[in-house]
């Protein structure tokens, strides 16, 4: 069990590297895609490639647990990249990226409060949040002048609790026990199909053309490959072994991850504000990780 436990942090730690860097495949791609296109386009290359991995088919589930499955694809797939992306056009990143790291604390909340699953949370868990967020911001807004957006911070907002809900739905199809390779295809399934309805009204274009460039077939293969195929597996996994809660505390690693890729990548400066931010941040996830529940080993299976 304690061996299950390590490879469910190495799973979410592998994760959060990946998705913490996406943000340069994205940069790039947008000079020539639109945000919906890449969106649409990563999870499909995703969905192919699970389903070439594992060419098996999702049997014996019933209404309930498909429902699920499309309530995940909505809210993980669908909504959450559209209202970060939405978010992004109305406000800056920076503020974004603060905005999203508060999911760890919706995640929380639905966990306790409205699934009742048992996971009790400890005042550790709030502490290390406030240090957590208090280091973000610093990352976040370092050199950067701090303007409220009311609609793109709002829509920020949403799409951090649109992503705690997935995470909780995460952990509930887990219990299906079925192997978690098909269950991820079938949320990639369900969210692309609630996606569809947006190309239109985003002006969605295929242009197969434009991958002929080597650049940017490499970043949309980085994207579905790795940042959704991949990704969203070991995500999925360590939600299974860690539990909702535990798992997602790591996002509050994603600045860190985006400052440090900015300095080794696009060779930005980082300030010793942000250095400061990186340090705190590490401090609340450390803080927040460490006995986050009281039940938690009962509940995953794991020693307390």
């Amino acid at each position: 069990m304690e061996r299950q436990g390590t490879l469910g942090h190495l799973a979410a730690l592998v994760t959060i590297l990946i998705w913490g860097t996406t943000f340069i495949s994205t940069k790039l791609l947008l000079t020539v895609f639109q945000p919906v296109e890449i969106l649409f386009f990563r999870f499909l290359i995703g969905f192919f490639a699970l389903l070439l991995i594992c060419p098996r088919r999702l049997t014996g589930t019933d209404r309930r647990q498909e429902l699920t499955f499309a309530a995940a694809g909505l809210c993980g797939i669908c909504l959450y990249y559209l209202l970060e992306n939405i978010a992004l056009t109305y406000t800056f990143a920076s503020n974004v990226g603060v905005m999203i790291s508060i999911s760890p604390f919706f995640t929380a909340m639905l966990s306790h409060f409205v699934i009742k699953d048992g996971e009790k949370l400890r005042g550790q868990f709030f502490i290390g949040f406030a240090v957590a967020m208090t280091g973000i911001c610093l990352i976040s807004f370092s050199g950067a002048r701090l303007e409220l957006n009311p609609i793109g911070d709002l829509l920020a907002v949403l799409a951090a609790f649109v992503w705690a809900c997935y995470a909780v739905l995460t952990k509930r199809i887990s219990s299906f026990g079925q192997p978690i390779l098909l269950t991820t295809r079938r949320v990639f399934l369900y969210g692309m199909l609630f996606m569809l309805p947006t190309l239109f009204f985003f002006d969605f274009q295929w242009g197969f053309a434009r991958f002929a460039d080597p650049k940017n077939l490499f970043q949309i293969l980085f994207l579905g490959l790795g940042a959704s195929a991949l990704c969203f597996v070991t995500w999925n996994f360590a939600v299974q072994v860690l539990g909702a809660i535990k798992t997602s505390l790591y996002i509050y690693m994603v600045p860190v991850i985006t400052a440090v890729a900015s300095v080794l990548v696009l060779h930005e400066r980082v300030t010793p504000l942000a250095c400061v931010g990186i340090v705190l941040t590490l401090t609340g996830l450390l803080l927040s990780e460490r006995r986050t529940t009281a039940k938690e080993g009962k509940t995953n299976g794991l020693p307390e």
